[in-house]
């Protein structure tokens, strides 16, 4: 039984990613960990993504004229990351790098088609002519010769594999309609060149391939609609001549007379494969779509339509499905059971299914199928499993080493609060239990769903508990956000923006508004985390200031004409250096917080055009003090724990701007502000622009200092302009 679960979106895609062939990414390739992919896209760039997060680690790109021709890999030994760009050239670089002008670089004296990274193996150079070479071996003498094997033959495909401590490349090509694969097996140095049996009025479009017990099983997607299969025996002799192979028919793409015409497809496990392409029907529009399909018992398993279309494109790593989707690359998770003929045929009782999959909602689980989804998937030790507890047991009874953590969360549903507190205290101390992360976040949905409940019930200290000691994601508990952000909880919102590396954008935005919304005196009453500003703001004097001088961020209709009558004086919210700082350092501490959090421009900036424009002209003053704050010292580094830095400082500072440009213009309260900000930023590129006018003039002095030759005398004259 095979079935696809949740999507979601990684990235969004350049101009070059678009639908249709020709269009998405030059290739997608694991990453040096578990969870990271390697993106290189049609042009210039390469980035490192870690899929659970959706979010970017690293970027870089070639300069401008030149092009990416072969995939990005890492080198799974060394963690460094290998590229080819403008076919000749090689690049090496770490993570720290930045520019790629600077990292290594060797010129080959041959065209490169594919770089293949093996775990165990190191990278295996594939050359454009059939020529094989291992990383370490190039690197010796990066020019030597490289021969050419398939003379006017075009390499259409190539894998490479482990054999025990051998690695193994395959590659297939065509030269006027013939196919042929070759199977190089590099410690050996033999080559073996075998013909592909043709099809009549049909070829290959797609390859793919895996080794078991010496044998290689190549599977090829022809242009009739069927994947047929073919074994190669890893030869050892190396005098025997070119064969033809012959092929078996695996799978015909048709069901109930629609016909999938498949552009790309991955093997999944023995009896499952995924195939990419447009599923036909006769007298109806093709739909672009996703398909698994049972070789095994030659059935349609599941599918799923794209409207969007892509570009014929599917790769496969960690159970996760990677396709371009419309302008954005997207993922979707799956699960393969073991086949059986009724799982086949769709027709397995539910009583022997597991559960489909293993990613559960806590958003949408209700209390019954809470219980459902934990008893498929993680139970407590117990000593003995011959009996179960009935649900009508008493709490007082309930033991969790006897029932699965969602029976225990549903007996709980009606205890009272000092019970239910406890028993989740006694579950979450159990830290070797299975999906120990999933009972967590199972744990946080049934306060949240107590709290939804009963307005009154909201237990603050546990959760804080909870977020500040377990490894939890926004993901695990999405609820609990939205209704700190009900209850105005700001402390437990900040502990979540500072720990939680998935929060959505829209869940940023609202925490930013709750925090400018928010009053100062409100917030002199609560405790909130003062590490980030606690450096750089005087708290002490703040705090006598703020008692009797009240800057009312938000709406009080009892303080209102006051605040609007009252001039704030400097003092309230004064630096140790005694200059004037926009917010008190609760409000400070909470908005550095929104700084750190992880963003992408393109969510963020919609939802910032909706802040209110007092709040937007707040928010951008104290961006503005930090910037200042920040280019006092010559490091630009502002103290204290998880401070802002300025390039988190800019990039507010511009979204900012960018969302309310026209209402900045024309506001007469922000007009000072921007005239401020402009001169700063003006003297700023000034102070920088006079700074590389006299690197040359240092450089000089530090060569003329560094001069070993003491004994010759002469007069050099420098003119500084």
């Amino acid at each position: 039984m095979a079935a696809l679960c949740e999507s979601f979106t990684l990235c969004g895609l350049g101009p070059s990613g678009g639908v249709g062939l020709g269009g998405g990414l030059l290739a997608l390739e694991p990453g040096p960990d578990p969870d990271h992919v390697l993106l290189t896209d049609r042009g210039r760039t390469a980035t490192l993504f870690k899929v659970s997060d959706q979010k970017p680690l690293g970027c870089w790109s070639v300069k401008h004229g030149q092009i990416i021709t072969c995939p990005v890999v890492c080198n799974f030994e060394t963690h460094e990351y290998i590229a080819v760009h403008d076919d000749k050239v090689l690049r090496i670089w770490k993570n720290k790098d930045i520019n790629l002008d600077k990292v290594f670089k060797a010129t080959l004296s041959a065209d490169v088609y594919r770089i293949h990274s093996l775990p165990n193996g190191g990278p295996v150079v594939l050359f454009k002519g059939g020529g094989v070479r291992t990383l370490d071996v190039l690197l010796e003498a990066p020019q030597q010769e490289i021969e050419n094997v398939i003379s006017d033959e075009v390499i259409k495909w190539s894998e490479a594999f482990m054999e025990g401590q051998q690695p193994v490349l395959i590659f297939a090509t065509e030269k006027d309609g013939d196919f042929f694969v070759y199977i190089q097996k590099l410690k050996m140095n033999s080559l073996h060149k075998y013909k592909l049996e043709q099809q009549e009025l049909s070829k290959p479009l797609s390859f793919t391939a895996y080794i078991k017990n010496k044998i290689i099983t190549l599977l090829c997607l022809y242009s009739n609609d069927s994947v047929y299969k073919v074994l190669i025996p890893l030869q050892q002799n190396t005098g025997e001549e070119e064969r033809i192979l012959s092929k078996s028919l695996l799978l015909n793409l048709s069901v109930s007379g629609s016909v999938l015409k498949g552009t790309s497809f991955v093997v999944l496990d023995k009896d499952h494969i995924a195939v990419l392409g447009s599923l036909a029907a006769s007298g109806e529009e093709s739909k672009e779509c996703l398909t698994i399909w049972n070789t095994k018992f030659q059935t349609l398993q599941t599918s799923k339509e794209l409207p969007l279309g892509t570009s014929g494109q599917l790769w496969c790593y960690e159970e996760k499905f990677f396709f371009t989707h419309g302008k954005v690359l997207t993922v979707i998770m799956y699960k393969c059971e073991t086949s059986s003929l009724a799982a086949a045929v769709g027709k397995l009782k539910d009583s022997q299914t597991p559960d489909v999959s293993s990613f559960v909602n806590w958003n949408t689980l209700g209390d019954e199928e809470l219980v459902v989804s934990f008893e498929s998937q993680q139970s407590l030790k117990s000593e003995s499993r011959m009996t179960l507890r009935s649900k009508r047991n008493t709490v007082a009874k309930v033991q969790p080493d006897t029932i699965s953590v969602g029976q225990l969360l549903l007996n709980l549903k009606d205890a009272s609060t000092t019970v239910l507190e406890d028993e989740l205290r006694q579950l979450m101390s159990k830290a070797q239990m299975p999906d120990f992360q999933a009972t967590i976040g199972c744990v946080v949905t049934a306060l949240i769903n107590r709290c939804k409940q009963n307005p009154k019930y909201y237990p603050r200290n546990f959760l804080l508990q909870i977020v500040q000691t377990r490894d939890l994601s926004y993901s695990l508990c999405p609820d609990l956000m939205a209704v700190a952000l009900e209850k105005k909880d700001v402390h437990l919102l900040q502990i979540c923006l500072e720990r939680f590396p998935d929060i959505p954008e829209e869940i940023t935005y609202a925490c930013l508004k709750v925090f400018l919304s928010i009053s100062e005196a409100y917030l002199q009453r609560i405790d909130v985390n003062l590490e980030s500003v606690i450096c750089y703001i005087d708290i002490e004097f703040n705090n006598k200031e703020v008692k009797t001088e009240i800057l009312e961020n938000g709406f009080n209709a009892e303080l209102e004409q006051d605040i609007w009558d009252m001039k704030i004086p400097k003092e309230t919210h004064l630096t140790a250096d005694g200059e004037f700082c926009p917010v008190g350092p609760q409000k400070a501490a909470l908005l550095n917080a929104v700084l750190h959090s992880a963003y992408s421009e393109t969510f963020l900036l919609p939802h910032l055009k909706n802040l209110p424009a007092q709040q937007a002209v707040l928010f951008l003053r104290y961006l503005y003090y930090l910037y200042v704050k920040c280019s006092e010292k010559i490091n630009t580094a502002l103290p204290g724990i998880r401070s802002p830095t300025i390039n988190q400082i800019m990039d507010w500072m511009c979204l900012l701007l960018d969302a309310h440009f026209t209402v900045m213009v024309m506001l007469p309260e922000a007009k000072e502000l921007l005239s401020s900000l402009h001169k700063f930023v003006r003297a700023q590129v000034r102070f920088y622009s006079e700074l590389n006018k006299i690197e040359g003039s240092l450089r000089e002095l530090q060569r003329l200092h560094h001069q070993k030759d003491s004994q010759t005398y002469s007069i050099e004259v420098l003119e500084l302009i």
